[in-house]
């Protein structure tokens, strides 16, 4: 596919980025389209590790405060989710998923299998979610987990049967999109994989 960028720059360069540009891109039929504005929040890439206990068949979400779901939702933006954070500083997606497992639920990973990467929002956000299945026991915690509270972060470390997080995600109760592909996931095909 032929992609022609006439300009782009940068409109905010703070702790995200938002990039503007001007392109042409080429249709299904083979012509190119007209000159098209696309802003592009430049989130970097992530990683999210749901960890599950599978002696008990128990997961461990994290539960946090969202500013974004507040601004929609109110008191309900207590978000439970799966560990999750940034790629940064040159660390692998591996390296980081057990740095966040270890700061956020206070466990560490002996195994951990990949489970996809996606686009969340991709119409907007080059944010890539690499997704893995981290598998724990009582014998690898090593810590109360909480998050790092120098970053304004606090997660209170949450188990649950999988049934249940299953059930919370067809009342609507887990809303976050990473978890419910990750207790998706697991409930269709991780266990056998």
């Amino acid at each position: 596919m032929r992609v022609d960028v006439a300009t782009s720059h940068r409109e905010y360069d703070g702790f995200f980025k938002l990039d503007k540009a001007i392109l042409r891109y080429e249709r299904s039929d083979g012509r190119m389209s007209e000159p098209v504005e696309r802003l592009v929040f430049e989130r970097g890439d992530s990683v999210a590790v749901l960890l599950y206990e599978p002696e008990r068949r128990m997961v461990v979400l994290v539960e946090q405060f969202r500013y974004p779901a507040y601004l929609r939702e109110g008191c309900s933006a207590r978000l439970l989710e799966v560990v999750a954070g940034s790629v940064d500083g040159g660390r692998s997606a591996d390296a980081v998923a057990r740095d966040e497992v270890a700061e956020e639920a206070g466990y560490s990973l002996e195994r951990m299998r990949h489970i996809t990467t996606f686009y969340p929002s991709p119409g907007a956000c080059s944010e890539r979610i690499h997704l893995y299945l981290g598998y724990v026991s009582g014998r690898e915690r090593v810590g109360p987990g909480g998050g790092k509270a120098e970053e304004g972060e606090v997660t209170h470390v949450v188990e649950m049967p999988l049934k249940e997080a299953l059930r919370r995600v067809k009342e609507g109760a887990i809303r976050d999109a990473k978890t419910i592909i990750a207790l998706q996931y697991l409930a269709l095909w991780g266990e056998n994989d």
